[in-house]
């Protein structure tokens, strides 16, 4: 399949999750007062924690160019569990990397965590999040090994539509059979366009200890159909020869409650 049929079938699938029969957003006391909060799109994780008794599904997909190759990754399925009021459980499934034209495709690795929320602590979030990596994948695709890694997502609201937020992050990918110890900084300005409706522009550069750094120049929206549900829209271009040149991307996430 070429290039362009995956770039309509981001445009075709936004296109469904829009026209969904979803409820209007709105407010009427009781679980209806939670409103989604989600890691994605940005490369930064939010710095909240799902409710505790809440159960939240982010899914998506991503087409990007790298080195000559079309890229397609999917479903991006983060399942993320309120266990207690500041902590929640995480699992990432694996996801399909497909790549066009070529026969190294297959699913990916799967990751299990913990996020603690710290805060607020004079108006800043950080919520630490610990992960490992587990060999799940292809035999062309995965790691094969057990990967480790640390997140510090953090924000601080500088107006009524204005917040500031970022990620530090430490990383010990399993690369030719050694470690590749990686760190990441991101920073991010958002802005909040409606009460249901937000977009952000956001820096996210990689440092590996072998190879060479990536930088990219991340833009993305995203927009509450309901209280429990969510679309977004993504697209980034390289800013380094290390970096993807660009991808894009659109998700739909959504909560329900199954313990209080």
């Amino acid at each position: 399949m070429s290039p362009k049929y995956y770039l309509w079938l981001v445009v075709m699938g936004a296109a469904l999750l829009l026209l969904a029969p979803l409820p209007a957003f709105a407010q009427s006391g009781g679980d209806s007062e939670l409103i989604i909060s989600t890691d994605r799109p940005s490369v930064a994780n939010s710095s909240i924690v799902v409710p505790k008794g809440v159960f939240q599904l982010e899914n998506g997909l991503l087409v990007s160019r790298l080195q000559g190759q079309t890229i397609l990754d999917l479903p991006e399925s983060s399942l993320r569990f309120g266990l207690l009021k500041t902590t929640e459980l995480r699992l990432a499934l694996p996801d399909y990397f497909d790549t066009v034209g070529r026969s190294a495709s297959g699913f990916g690795d799967t990751a299990i965590g913990v996020k603690q929320q710290l805060g607020p602590i004079h108006n800043l979030n950080l919520s630490p999040i610990f992960f490992v990596s587990l060999p799940t994948g292809a035999q062309a695709i995965s790691s094969h090994g057990y990967d480790p890694g640390l997140q510090f997502p953090w924000s601080r609201s500088l107006s009524s539509n204005w917040t500031a937020s970022g990620q530090a992050a430490f990383y010990w990918p399993t690369q030719a059979g050694s470690r590749n110890f990686t760190s990441e900084a991101t920073f991010v300005l958002d802005r909040q366009l409606t009460k249901p409706w937000d977009a952000f522009v956001e820096y996210a550069g990689d440092f590996p200890a072998r190879g060479g750094s990536r930088h990219i120049l991340h833009f993305g929206s995203s927009y509450k159909l309901a209280p429990r549900h969510q679309i977004d829209f993504q697209a980034a271009a390289g800013l380094s020869n290390s970096a993807a040149d660009y991808f894009i991307g659109a998700g739909y996430s959504f909560f329900f409650v199954i313990a209080k």
